[in-house]
């Protein structure tokens, strides 16, 4: 089974009652369209993860980010391939999030993160983030 790289944002931030929220995206396309996943992509030849995850976050969002500390890494197996997914916290250095591939977003406190369907291996996350978020 082909193993696919990819690395994910969870990005955090301060709400107007001063509770933490992160960032969660609705696929716009493929065959999980309409999935909730914490946003990022394929890591590229020649970039490190972290490296990828800043790229794919200035492309997709329109955001400069700087890239935290390694939450966890996910592997899943996938009908059709094995996903590797190197999960990172973020935080937003500059922009809008502007979405220019997802078809919509959400700001999630720690409470809210049930409430979104989140892909399989991003749910995995979920725990994990549950766990940690201090």
């Amino acid at each position: 089974m082909k193993t696919v790289r990819v690395v994910a944002a969870v990005i955090k931030a301060i709400n107007e009652s001063g509770e933490e929220i992160i960032f969660s995206t609705q696929r716009g396309y493929g065959d999980f369209k309409d999935g909730w996943e914490f946003p990022g992509g394929k890591i590229e030849e020649g970039e490190t993860p972290q490296q990828a995850l800043a790229r794919e976050i200035k492309e997709e969002l329109d955001t400069e980010i700087s890239v935290g500390d390694l939450i966890k890494t996910i592997e899943y197996d996938y009908p059709t391939f094995h996903l590797s997914m190197d999960c990172f916290w973020c935080e937003i250095l500059k922009g809008d999030l502007v979405l220019k591939e997802h078809e919509a977003a959400k700001w999630l406190t720690r409470s809210q993160l049930d409430e979104v369907d989140w892909l399989p291996a991003d749910l995995e996350l979920i725990d994990t983030i549950k766990q940690t978020w201090r």
